[in-house]
């Protein structure tokens, strides 16, 4: 079985917490082990977060989730201005690293906590964000993977 759905959401902070809860609650219903869900949930307020302050003068952003057999893929797409894969890269100097020590460590979490992702710029015309996670569920699953 497969289930997905996709919000279309304002870019403001309060669309963030929506996305997160609604994918909990499908995790939760679903049977997921709580440790997947919450990584992908972390992944996802992230990624959404980074939408709401990144997107300059576009007004919204989406969120698409798919559990098909035993695995959840996410994308956040926003019409922002995109940006370079190099501003998430640190400086070696380590009075550089203090200043830029919030730019990018988003990415980096979301890299940590899935297993794939994907960083798609389409300069003047947003960015796409797309991730997924093997999923373990637990024993009382309802979608469990046969």
């Amino acid at each position: 079985m497969s289930i997905w759905w996709s919000l279309h959401l304002r870019r403001e902070a309060a669309s963030v917490p929506l996305a997160r809860r609604l994918l909990l609650g499908t995790m939760e219903t679903a049977g997921v082990d709580p440790d997947i869900s919450f990584d992908l949930s972390v992944a996802l307020t992230e990624a959404c977060a980074n939408a709401v302050e990144h997107a300059g003068s576009a007004t919204g952003y989406s969120v698409t989730a798919r559990i098909d057999g035993d695995r959840c893929r996410i994308e956040v797409a926003d019409s922002g201005p995109g940006f370079s894969r190099d501003r998430v890269r640190r400086p070696a100097r380590p009075a550089l690293r203090r200043q830029y020590a919030e730019d990018g460590r988003g990415l980096c979490m979301i890299e940590a906590l899935v297993d794939h992702v994907q960083f798609h710029d389409r300069p003047g015309h947003g960015t796409v964000v797309a991730f997924d996670k093997v999923l373990k569920w637990r024993d009382d699953a309802l979608l469990k993977a046969s």
